[in-house]
């Protein structure tokens, strides 16, 4: 006759006698698993962040180096070469839009370093670039009716304009995280200076305040007041 053993009691006493082994095991393993996907978030977010910054740092430093040939390009062949001040009305559609340009070119040397445009005043901050890019696209087509006794606008003239399309262009592009991440906060303009230098704050906006300057420059050359044109004469022109 077979002898049959109690499986089933011995089963259930070896388990009683790991659970507590299992339990801790269970609630450990929930807790490491816990931690890991908070860590991971974090290390996610912090990544993401850190992109964003090294984005507007780039867009920042783009936009100094567009000054730069902005500067050149008003200054030698605005001022020197087409003498455009001294030419009052006649060139005052080019300078017109220059000095509009300008206004707008401003509010973004002298704000992007030191505000943060949040919730719908990302919208007010896009108006001021398309605003400036119309105005840009519009400049090409009148500057060379303004031009046309003149010759054309200079070789060394067009190739700077094209330069500073691109450096734009990648500047725009290097913004984008930043203004994306502004549309998603809570609307307010806000003092907050962007992780670069001082110094470099400090000469995007110097520069900011030179090209307002400038354009208030040629608005007033534009409106064929007393002295417009100095320090060229009007047989210069």
């Amino acid at each position: 006759m077979a002898c049959h053993f109690p499986i089933i009691p011995f089963h259930r006493t070896w388990e009683k006698c790991f659970e507590p082994t299992i339990e801790f095991l269970a609630y450990n393993h929930r807790k490491c698993l816990l931690r890991f996907i908070c860590s991971g978030s974090f290390l996610l977010i912090g990544s993401s962040e850190a992109r964003e910054t090294d984005k507007m740092k780039t867009a920042l430093y783009l936009l100094g180096v567009q000054g730069l040939i902005g500067a050149f390009d008003t200054l030698f062949y605005h001022e020197w070469m087409a003498r455009l001040p001294a030419r009052g009305r006649r060139a005052a559609p080019e300078l017109l839009l220059h000095a509009a340009r300008d206004f707008f070119y401003g509010i973004l040397f002298c704000t992007l370093p030191w505000l943060a445009w949040k919730g719908t005043w990302t919208i007010a901050l896009l108006g001021v670039i398309v605003a400036e890019i119309i105005l840009t696209l519009w400049d090409f087509v009148v500057e060379i009716a303004v031009r046309r006794d003149l010759g054309d606008v200079y070789a060394g003239e067009r190739v700077t304009h094209a330069v500073m399309g691109i450096m734009y262009g990648a500047m725009l592009a290097s913004l984008v995280p930043t203004l994306v991440s502004w549309w998603g906060s809570p609307t307010d303009l806000s003092i907050e200076p962007a992780t670069i230098s001082e110094w470099a704050r400090i000469f995007l906006t110097v520069m900011g305040a030179g090209v307002v300057v400038s354009g208030l420059r040629d608005l007033y050359a534009a409106l064929g007041l007393p002295g417009g044109g100095w320090p060229w004469g009007a047989n210069e022109a």
